[in-house]
């Protein structure tokens, strides 16, 4: 056993950071993990004991404090690009059939779509342009 040398011992460590990284997807296994390589690679390059564990606390400490507050941004922001239902909140429609608060219809994107007023007591008629504030399902809300 102490015929391995140190830099797989610091290898060793760095899969055994990497294994609850892949079951976790915790990241901040994968930047001890990293941390860890590059102890590897101190102590591969003839670099001593107290050298190795500086280098592994330097990067590990340098990679949770530099990456995870841009990686937790990141995460956080929404997608700029909307898609789905989501795309179609807020587009014009044009009525085809009488859309009030029991149903209707309305060309919506190029597609035709069911539709009711959210104002219950409100009506649209055939050919004007209405706004659509919400998707329940497969019809569109509009005012």
């Amino acid at each position: 056993m102490n015929d391995i040398e140190a830099w797989v011992w610091w290898l060793v460590g760095a899969v055994a950071l990497g294994i609850p990284l892949v079951v976790t997807a915790m990241p901040e296994f994968g930047m001890l993990a990293l941390g860890a390589a590059a102890a590897a690679v101190t102590a591969g390059v003839g670099g001593g004991v107290v050298l190795q564990v500086l280098v592994f606390a330097v990067v590990s400490v340098a990679l949770l404090a530099v990456v995870r507050p841009i990686a937790a941004r990141h995460r956080a922001q929404r997608p700029q690009l909307a898609t789905g239902i989501d795309a179609l909140k807020g587009k014009q429609a044009v009525v085809l059939e009488r859309v009030d608060g029991a149903g209707g219809r309305i060309k919506l994107a190029g597609e035709v779509w069911s539709a009711r007023s959210l104002d219950s007591g409100r009506a649209y008629e055939v050919g004007q342009e209405v706004d659509v504030v919400d998707i329940e399902g497969a019809t569109a809300i509009v005012i």
